[in-house]
């Protein structure tokens, strides 16, 4: 029984708009499905839920849903057309205003935060200019290189602190609606402090939410060592988000940052994904280049649970491609390399991680076939993730919530199974019987609590024979 350990989350957009798209994407081997809410209405995402929810339940493949949400991302306002700006040009980005010669319109009073002298990135960092005054709600810059300016662009400030709350109006409605559609898990996007991710699981929790967590780490306040960690302790998993973050700090800075990120993760028994250009050549080409490859497979070598597809599939010429390249890669590099994650202490007095730390080493002695997680909560699955088998997590859980949540989990492969005393060894007799591995006799470890539908009482490692 071989599937790829690190799995593939892949963004849903005009380019995968319809029942087919999505459930070709996840026929061809993506994990679970992101939702970008910084575009699009609600109507569209009812309809596309609708259709990954069907699509899973047609395939029989739990797959994750993740809400990502905009965040106090500051964009240009709508522009008349896209407008070419030369190296010396002087604009001013007015909130409220409409578009002419020397005014670009922006969906934000930055005027309020920034100062003379602090840098201004357009378009993800493709335009650099400086900040040279301000006015009640303008500011006025200087191009510093040529380019070309389009409609919602994004804008970054590296040099200016955004303090307070980062969740805008915007993301609150998209958190109600995302709340009515049992979304399974919602990222935040700009986190600067562990307060941030407090207040949004009260917000959750407050709304009856039992959604988990994604800290999209992109800020320079968010990569502090004492910072990040604590970031990712309090969240549920958290996303390597390296577009802004390589504008906001450095684009040297990243490949530290994500190495950090996915250690920390697997101390913590928190989901790691990595993000953003894993693929982007293939937006418009039917092959990723060797960077690119190199770069997936890398993310492979640490142990990341998850890598993520972005405009490849949301806007790109060859979406279906692109998952079934990144897949090959995967599958390609798990067999071939050994994964080395980057290891920090873990919490020696954890009954749950000296549980799940000897089944993976009993499992492995034994040559088992897979670790078989009951699990009501996902915590147990999460915990045998963390020490990175090489054999397969099968996850038992009565929940299809959790079920689906598990999908973007390290080796785990889900499956919704009535709470039974029995119900790993029982589906393992099953999967032998449909064929998921060869015949033969073959022994796997089951791990479970001893009092049947108790969530976190994970107690008990038994060895049986299918």
């Amino acid at each position: 029984m071989i599937f790829k350990r690190t799995k593939i989350l892949a963004t849903i957009g005009p380019s995968t708009n319809s029942y087919e798209a999505i459930e070709a994407l996840i026929r061809a081997g993506a994990n679970g499905l992101r939702l970008n809410f910084s575009h699009g209405s609600h109507e569209e995402r009812d309809t596309q839920i609708a259709w990954i929810r069907e699509a899973s339940k047609k395939l029989r493949k739990p797959v994750a849903i993740l809400q990502d949400l905009q965040g106090p991302k500051i964009r240009l306002g709508s522009l008349n057309q896209n407008t070419d700006v030369r190296a010396g040009d002087e604009l001013w980005l007015s909130y409220g205003a409409e578009h002419n010669e020397n005014t670009i319109p922006v969906q934000y009073n930055i005027a309020k935060k920034v100062k003379p002298g602090q840098r201004l990135y357009i378009f993800d960092g493709k335009i650099c200019s400086t900040v040279l005054e301000t006015s009640d709600v303008g500011v006025k810059i200087r191009i510093e290189n040529d380019g070309e300016l389009m409609s919602r662009k994004g804008l970054n400030l590296p040099d200016t602190n955004f303090e307070g709350d980062i969740l805008t109006e915007k993301d609150f409605q998209d958190i109600d609606y995302g709340v009515n559609q049992d979304i399974d898990y919602v990222a935040l996007s700009f986190v600067q402090s562990p307060e941030d991710i407090t207040h949004l699981r009260e917000v959750l929790r407050e709304k009856g939410s039992s959604a988990k967590i994604i800290a999209k780490i992109e800020t320079k306040a968010a990569i502090e060592d004492d910072t990040l960690e604590e970031i990712i302790k309090i969240s549920d998993g958290v996303m390597a988000a390296r577009g802004d973050l390589a504008v906001e700090a450095g684009a040297e800075v990243v490949p530290i940052v994500q190495r950090k990120i996915i250690g920390l993760a697997q101390t913590h028994g928190k989901l790691s994904i990595v993000a953003t250009q894993m693929m982007a050549s293939m937006i418009h080409n039917p092959e990723p280049t060797r960077a690119e490859v190199n770069d997936v497979a890398l993310a492979t070598i640490l142990g990341a649970d998850a890598v993520m597809l972005s405009d490849e599939t949301a806007n790109g010429d060859y979406p279906l491609e692109a998952v079934v390249a990144m897949k090959r890669v995967i599958m390609y590099t798990q067999e071939q390399a050994p994964v080395t994650p980057v290891f920090f202490q873990k919490n020696k007095n954890s009954k749950a991680d000296a549980i799940s730390a000897a089944a993976v080493t009993l499992a492995q002695q034994l040559e088992a076939i897979a670790i078989v997680a009951r699990t009501k909560s996902g915590a147990t699955a999460e915990s045998i993730a963390s020490h990175r088998p090489t054999l397969p997590i099968i996850s038992v859980s009565p929940s299809a919530r959790v079920a689906q949540q598990l999908a973007l989990l390290y080796g785990n492969k889900s499956f919704l199974v009535e709470d039974e005393p029995n119900a790993g060894f029982a589906l393992m007799q099953r999967l032998k019987q449909e064929g998921f591995f060869e015949e033969g006799e073959y022994q796997v470890v089951i791990v479970s609590g001893q009092q049947t539908g108790v969530s976190g009482g994970t107690d008990t490692i038994r060895v049986r024979t299918v």
